[in-house]
């Protein structure tokens, strides 16, 4: 974020790097939301915006099999209907949304297939359903996935991103279960 910008934040408001994905674009950027805004659950919430504002935007456009240079933006305003999958830049984060020692719940391993890339991680879910049924009563936009490994097939060299949490949009996710 440049100073110009910085100075823009009005008391209450703070900088947060972030990753975000659509069919063909990978994003990363700073967005500015209030404090009390928790920036790795704010697509699940009634605060989300209508376009999300990247301040210092990057954007790498994947088309076949090769990706496009990074191309810089000093603003750059997205439509939230077209994001699928968003999560803080790392090593940013924020405390886990869920209580570890909740009974009843399980981690179920997952592949989530967001445009071109590949999330490895897992949906968090009751001990008495299965990959299936929790998609069919899946009824948020987003859900969230957990400890998960992004990787792009087509560019092995980019390497793996990894994050405690992402959102996905279930509409625009193809989901398999991952088998050990």
């Amino acid at each position: 974020m440049n100073s110009q910008q910085h100075n823009q934040l009005k008391e209450g408001e703070k900088v947060t790097a972030v990753m975000l994905y659509t069919e063909d674009e990978l994003v990363w950027g700073d967005v500015i939301t209030m404090e009390a805004i928790r920036v790795s659950t704010w697509l699940r919430t009634p605060a989300i915006p209508q376009y999300m504002t990247i301040l210092n935007a990057h954007v790498i456009l994947f088309t076949g099999k090769e990706a496009i240079r990074p191309r810089a933006f000093a603003e750059l305003y997205i439509p939230t209907s077209k994001i699928i999958a968003f999560h803080i830049k790392p090593p940013q984060q924020d405390p886990l949304d869920y209580d570890p020692e909740e009974p009843m719940r399980k981690m179920e391993p997952v592949i989530a297939l967001v445009g071109a890339f590949q999330f490895h991680g897992f949906i968090r879910m009751s001990t008495q359903t299965n990959l299936n049924r929790y998609l069919d009563v899946m009824k948020e936009p987003f859900t969230t996935i957990y400890d998960i490994e992004i990787s792009q097939p087509n560019l092995p060299a980019m390497g793996v991103v990894r994050t405690p949490y992402a959102l996905l949009r279930g509409e625009c996710v193809w989901f398999s279960p991952l088998t050990t």
